[in-house]
């Protein structure tokens, strides 16, 4: 598995495209919403909005892609061939992705510490990153099965990435006071609550109701790669 990340790694470095989407647009795009901050409601929901939204950019997307072009060049097929397993191959090709959008989210968290108020519910903001990060690995896998190339990933991510970036917005910008179930059971608004609330001060205990249906999207995620993930192109 480090073997295919070490590798993997290197091509997500020397790849443009995907090195744009995975790195610069997320950046640019957090640096722009951490300016502006006070338009959004102050520092935790301009937390929540930057970490959802440059996780769906630099970890679902770019996984998609990448998923769908190594399967394009049978890249995944020859390491099918080898004494790897299909969770360490698939765990090999994301790692690095999931590892890089990590370190941006680190990067923010600190940034908006700095220029605003750091969190106070640090247990709470860092589950909904891990959250977050499952949720979009899943995703990216399921997706991918459903992507042909990897110019494709930018039309079959769009659906959930809208969702998902529509659903945070609303919970950010008009809470959860009314429609609490509907915003919590849609793609990403729970865990954008979380993010909101950790950064308040909700301890992690005080979370469960928050976790639950974050996580349950997290094992449908999978559930659908494991149905719908392809190994070689559609003949």
């Amino acid at each position: 598995m480090f073997a295919i990340a070490r590798s993997e790694m290197t091509q997500l470095v020397r790849n443009r495209l995907v090195a744009a989407s995975s790195l610069f647009i997320p950046l640019a795009f957090s640096a722009v919403l951490i300016f502006n901050r006070e338009n959004f409601g102050g520092t935790p929901v301009t937390a929540a909005l930057i970490l959802v939204t440059v996780t769906a950019m630099g970890t679902y997307i770019t996984a998609t892609t990448t998923l769908a072009s190594r399967r394009q060049n049978l890249f995944l097929k020859r390491l099918r061939s080898t004494a790897a397993k299909d969770a360490s191959i698939l765990s090999g090709l994301v790692l690095p992705v999931a590892l890089v959008n990590v370190i941006q989210a680190g990067v923010i968290v600190a940034v908006l510490s700095a220029v605003g108020t750091p969190p106070v519910g640090v247990a709470a903001v860092v589950a909904a990153v891990v959250v977050l990060e499952l949720m979009f690995v899943g995703a990216a896998i399921a997706t991918a099965g459903l992507t042909n190339s990897p110019d494709h990933a930018q039309v079959t991510t769009l659906p959930l990435f809208v969702v998902v970036l529509g659903a945070a917005m609303w919970v950010g910008l008009t809470g959860t006071e009314e429609l609490t179930a509907v915003k919590r059971l849609l793609p990403g608004g729970a865990v954008t609550e979380l993010i909101i609330e950790g950064w308040s001060g909700m301890a992690l205990h005080e979370t469960v109701s928050l976790l639950l249906p974050s996580l349950a999207f997290v094992v449908a995620a999978f559930a659908a790669a494991k149905s719908t993930f392809r190994w070689e192109p559609r003949a």
